[in-house]
C-alpha cells in the first residue's frame, strides 16, 4: 500500500436502492402530462384535477357512482353462440374471447344492473371498452334487449353508456344486425313512455353510434369523447379536406345539435336524476 491509496477517499462501487414507491401509486396525465397520485383521482372519479382530463373508468365503478348509495344488482345475460362464424384472424376468436374475460373478469363487452337514482328505478347497460375495444357483438345486443325488457317489466327507465369501438368484425353480418335489434329494444320503451337515456363516454365509435346511442330522449357526453362513425383519416381521404381540430368530439357534436349537453363525470348524476325528476314524476 502506498502513500496515495492511504489517503485517498475509498469510491462507491454499487448503490442497493430499496424500491419503496409500487408502480401505481402514479398516473400521468394524457391530457397536461401531470403526474397526479392514484387515490387522488380515483376520489374525484378518474378525472385529472388540472385539466379536467377524463380517465376511461371501469364499469363497476361507473355503476356505483350513479346508483343511490352504490348500490345495484347485476343480472344474469342471455348465452350465446361464441364463435359462429368460426372465424380466425391473427389468433381464434374463441381465444380473444379468453383472453378478454381473464383481462376484465366479465363474460362480454357490457354489464347490465337495476337499481335506483334519487329512487327512481333505472336500468343502467354500461360498455367496458377494455373488453375487445367495447364492440358490440351478438352478446351486447342480447344484452341491450335484455336491458330494455327489464326497463319496461320494472317500469323503469333505462340508461346505457357506451365506449366501443363499434361493430365487432369476428361476428361479421351477426354483429350488424345487432344495431337494427337495439334500436327496436329502445323503440318499445318509447311506446310506454319510459325514459331513455345514453351517455357517450370516449369513444363511441362506428355501428354503436349509428344504432342506439344516438336514439335517446336524452344524449349525454363527457367532456372531449371521441365520437363519430367512420374515422377522421378516413373521412378526409373521402372528401380531400381538412377537418377541423375538434372534428368528432363531444363539445363540436353539441355545437352542430347532435347532443344535448355535454357533463363532467363529476357532474353526471345528479344531471341525470334531473332529468328522470322531470320524466318521471
Amino acid at each position: 500500500m502506498n502513500w496515495i491509496t492511504t489517503r485517498s477517499r475509498p469510491t462507491v462501487k454499487k448503490v442497493n436502492i430499496t424500491k419503496d414507491i409500487p408502480d401505481n401509486y402514479w398516473d400521468k396525465c394524457p391530457g397536461c402530462g401531470t403526474m397526479l397520485f392514484h387515490s387522488e383521482i380515483q376520489k374525484n372519479h378518474l378525472v385529472c384535477p388540472s385539466c379536467q382530463y377524463h380517465f376511461r373508468l371501469p364499469a363497476k365503478q361507473r355503476l356505483e357512482m350513479l346508483c343511490d348509495d352504490g348500490k345495484y344488482t347485476l343480472i344474469k345475460l342471455p348465452a350465446v353462440k361464441e364463435d359462429p362464424l368460426h372465424f380466425r384472424d391473427i389468433k381464434k376468436y374463441t381465444d380473444r374471447l379468453k383472453e378478454a374475460r381473464k383481462k376484465t373478469s366479465q363474460d362480454d363487452a357490457i354489464i347490465v344492473a337495476h337499481g335506483k337514482m334519487n329512487g327512481h328505478p333505472v336500468v343502467i347497460g354500461v360498455f367496458d371498452f377494455n373488453f375487445m375495444g367495447g364492440s358490440m357483438g351478438t352478446a351486447v345486443g342480447e344484452a341491450i334487449v335484455k336491458a330494455a325488457e327489464l326497463a319496461l317489466l320494472q317500469k323503469a327507465a333505462l340508461i346505457l353508456i357506451p365506449a366501443s369501438g363499434g361493430a365487432r368484425m369476428q361476428e361479421g353480418i351477426l354483429s350488424l344486425m345487432q344495431m337494427a335489434r337495439s334500436i327496436l329494444a329502445v323503440k318499445k320503451l318509447k311506446e310506454k313512455r319510459l325514459p331513455y337515456i345514453v351517455v357517450l363516454t370516449n369513444p363511441t365509435t362506428g355501428g354503436v353510434t349509428a344504432s342506439f346511442a344516438m336514439v335517446a330522449d336524452i344524449t349525454l357526453a363527457e367532456p372531449k369523447a371521441t365520437i363519430g362513425f367512420a374515422g377522421a383519416r378516413v373521412i378526409e381521404q373521402t372528401i380531400h379536406e381538412k377537418l377541423p381540430d375538434n372534428f368528432q368530439t363531444s363539445e363540436y357534436l353539441l355545437e352542430h345539435g347532435m347532443i344535448d349537453q355535454v357533463v363532467p363525470r363529476i357532474d353526471l348524476r345528479e344531471k341525470i336524476i334531473h332529468f328522470l325528476d322531470l320524466l318521471m314524476p
